[in-house]
């Protein structure tokens, strides 16, 4: 492991009290690590909206994001329990549990994934969210590994609290309503693009997330710009 990017990743998700403050490339931060560093073979957070409500906020690839938003439209799956209950859930044979969750194993191994654990984003007895970790072989996770992501999580649970905490409790629901919002933009963001450049979805994104950061843009405005064709982005996607 690269304790090195280890320990970057850690400052970085401790970094939120900026002016700038993107949560949705913060959280796809977080996903990208875990994948980077952790021998994950994707990730994906969910988190509760104003109305207790789950969504997908990020995802380190489009096949993820879609299987979470299965779980969620179907309204069973490892993601959903530890949400629920608190309290972490690893499944290291997802065959073993066609019983327990017979659409979203089905649907899990369509898109080549054969294990998952889900860690709990919370503090003390709040709970925001889900961190999920897919691999597409069965097999048992390594306890050092599932601490690391498990720390990981706890950081990022943090930050987004304290972050949150500047402002109290109705601009909290406001950011993450505006949150939601930006990754309704972004989606048609990266759909445009992919249509426009015959791209698949994750290399959209990855073209938007580049050209956002090398203009020192946030992301969800660079989607506006991109989706209204509000002005010329020249380089885009090329």
């Amino acid at each position: 492991m690269n304790e090195r990017l280890l320990a970057k990743t850690f400052v970085e998700l401790a970094d939120t009290l900026v002016a700038d403050f993107d949560l949705i490339d913060f959280l796809r931060l977080l996903t990208d690590r875990c994948v980077g560093m952790l021998g994950a073979s994707a990730a994906g957070v969910l988190l509760a909206d104003r109305d207790g409500e789950l969504r997908v906020m990020a995802a380190s690839d489009e096949q993820v994001r879609l299987l979470e938003l299965f779980q969620l439209q179907n309204d069973e799956g490892p993601c959903l329990e530890c949400f629920r209950t608190g309290t972490p859930v690893a499944v290291p044979d997802l065959r073993t549990e066609t019983d327990r969750w017979p659409h979203f194993t089905e649907q899990a191994g369509r898109h080549g994934f054969g294990a998952v654990q889900a860690l709990p984003m919370r503090l003390r007895d709040e709970v925001v969210g889900a961190l999920n970790l897919f691999r597409t072989a069965p097999g048992p996770f390594e306890p050092v590994s599932t601490s690391i992501a498990q720390a990981l999580a706890d950081v990022a649970t943090i930050s987004l609290l304290q972050q949150r905490s500047v402002h109290r409790s109705t601009v909290l629901n406001e950011q993450l309503q505006t949150a939601l919002n930006s990754r309704v933009l972004i989606e048609q963001a990266k759909g445009k693009l992919a249509e426009r450049h015959s791209i698949d979805m994750e290399q959209a994104f990855t073209a938007l997330r580049g050209y956002a950061r090398s203009h020192n843009r946030r992301l969800s405005d660079l989607a506006h710009a991109f989706v209204t064709d509000s002005e010329p982005l020249t380089g885009l996607g090329t």
